[in-house]
């Protein structure tokens, strides 16, 4: 599952794609969210694009937004309230329309 809800707060386990035309969800692959992140996998800048991007899409602090596991690798597993938008989102991706 590409995601997992415990208490308040939802894990996605994503896929990241750096050095993208542009950020953006791509859908899910492997039981991942795909999502493309523009910065380049340097220094930690596409993890710090990657946070920028989900608490900007999902209206939440950049603080809320934390890895929990997978912090050097492509698969990462982060960590965020799991607020309406999220659960709409979560929704739509189930439903398989695009968002």
């Amino acid at each position: 599952m590409w995601y997992e809800i415990k208490g308040d707060r939802v894990i996605f386990s994503i896929k990241a794609v750096p050095n993208s035309s542009k950020n953006l969800f791509s859908g899910i692959l492997d039981d991942s969210l795909k999502i493309k992140i523009k910065a380049p996998a340097v220094e930690g800048a596409a993890n710090r694009e990657l946070v920028k991007f989900l608490s900007k899409s999902f209206k939440v602090s950049k603080s809320d937004v934390e890895f929990v596991g997978g912090e050097t690798s492509k698969r990462k597993l982060l960590s965020l309230p799991l607020n309406e938008r999220v659960r709409e989102f979560i929704e739509e991706m189930e439903s398989g329309k695009s968002v």
